[in-house]
């Protein structure tokens, strides 16, 4: 019955790769479900949960510094609000289209669901590059978006965030355009400044949420990050943090990477070595070969499109922790982790790992956070904001922090519970699914055909 289900999505949906392979991923781990609960047939919740509620298209225009005008195409999905307002990132980048975003949107429900706070899914973006734009030209960007997406988002009805492309400085002005055009001050968006409504650790905690989740399952083989060799693709915000919190709890992180190519350093990776990492990237907006010009320890290995895999995941290692872009590892990949001795892999990024590398994980039976747990920390620490917002009051760092800490406890714990219910022991892409499905399911049956 499912796989007939998935089929008319296939069909329907079919100019639409990334999108089919998480709803395919979803589907297989639920048969178990509705095989035992057949409810779920019957209210049609299969076919209702992966149809987005709302789809809205815009263009975006806008002038560069030479008055040259530009347009974009603006995206948001609205996926699902059975359990609390939309609320998913805002992705700039050149490879932003529909099924991205929807592949992104239908993740987001279920990794909401699972951090057990009240939010709904969704995600959107645009195909705009942020990358070698001015200040003033993404600030015209942002503002132009803005105008088109003020209408179809509020405190209560859609709250976004940022993700690739979108951070502090895309934000402020996505806010200053939204509270213009609405004079209200409300928590619309998240992420934002410290000084006007942001939360302590949001821009932290998808790095160090992915950290916390593998930490909980390094411990039920016993064991802790302590004297661990680490793989960390990416050198954005997610691998940054990721690395942080990895240093701090006694790991050694020997690469990072971005669209051009890697690094691998040895002797690892310090914190006074992450800081010049965070300034290139960061403030000066440079890239990662930088860093082996700066110390001679580290190798730089530029992408090579032919080779068929990365090289960065043919290093030998104990964890790899994904922390760049979706299907980044593939099968040989995967294979390649395995062969040298990673027995642990917790994705910052959404979906960062294909099919068939997932498969290779659970069949050598290594500890595998998928991302839709793994990375939850980021929307958790979003949604920690919102209540901050509601509130009109602020948490301490350390507060925030432990906060983060337990709620990636409780995932994990959720994802474990999950599996073991329905006969999955160890499967933490069965348990992240179910998990996540469950709550979102049974609210759509209570709200109606709706």
């Amino acid at each position: 019955m499912i796989e007939a289900i998935y089929q008319k999505v296939a069909e329907r949906d079919k100019h639409e790769p990334e999108f089919l392979q998480a709803v395919r991923e979803v589907f297989d781990s639920l048969k178990v479900v509705v095989e035992k609960r057949p409810i779920y047939l019957k209210h049609k919740i299969l076919e209702r949960i992966s149809e987005p509620e709302r789809v809205i298209l815009f263009r975006v225009p806008w002038v560069d510094d030479n008055g040259e005008i530009h347009v974009n195409r603006g995206f948001r999905i609205e996926m699902n609000s059975a359990i609390g307002p939309y609320k998913g990132g805002l992705r700039f980048h050149p490879s932003v289209n529909l099924g991205i975003l929807k592949f992104l949107a239908f993740e987001q429900v279920f990794k909401n669901s699972l951090t057990t706070l009240p939010m709904g899914g969704g995600k959107g973006g645009s195909d705009f590059d942020p990358k070698g734009k001015s200040d003033n030209e993404v600030m015209r960007f942002c503002q132009s978006f803005m105008m088109e997406l003020f209408r179809h988002i509020g405190p209560n009805t859609d709250v976004p965030a940022g993700d690739i492309g979108v951070g502090g400085r895309e934000i402020g002005y996505l806010y200053g355009m939204y509270k213009k055009l609405r004079n209200e001050f409300t928590g619309v968006l998240t992420g934002k400044g410290l000084n006007w409504g942001g939360s302590f650790i949001r821009p932290e905690a998808t790095g160090y949420g992915q950290v916390y989740f593998a930490a909980e399952m390094l411990k039920t083989r016993g064991k802790s990050f302590n004297g661990l060799t680490c793989l960390v693709s990416g050198s954005g915000n997610v691998a940054q943090f990721c690395t942080e919190k990895v240093i701090q709890l006694g790991g050694k992180v020997v690469t990072l990477s971005d669209s051009n190519g890697f690094i691998y350093d040895e002797e690892g990776i310090t914190k006074e070595k992450l800081a010049f990492v965070m300034e290139l990237k960061n403030i000066r907006r440079g890239r990662i070969k930088e860093y082996a010009e700066k110390f001679s320890s580290a190798v730089y290995k530029p992408i090579d499109p032919g080779l068929g895999y990365n090289p960065l995941w043919d290093i030998k290692a104990d964890v790899a922790l994904p922390s760049a872009t979706q299907n980044e590892i593939n099968g040989k990949d995967a294979q390649n982790l395995i062969n040298n001795g990673v027995f642990c892999v917790s994705e910052g990024a959404n979906m960062p790992t294909m099919p068939e590398g997932v498969d290779l994980f659970l069949d050598a039976k290594i500890l595998y956070g998928p991302g839709k747990a793994a990375n939850a920390g980021g929307v958790a620490t979003s949604g920690l904001e919102m209540s901050q917002n509601s509130l009109r009051y602020n948490w301490s760092r350390e507060e925030v922090d432990k906060k983060l800490h337990q709620i990636m406890i409780n995932i994990h714990k959720s994802c474990i519970d999950a599996a073991n219910a329905f006969g999955l022991q160890g499967n933490y892409v069965a348990g992240a699914n179910i998990a996540g499905f469950l709550k979102v399911a049974d609210s759509m049956i209570d709200q109606g055909v709706v």
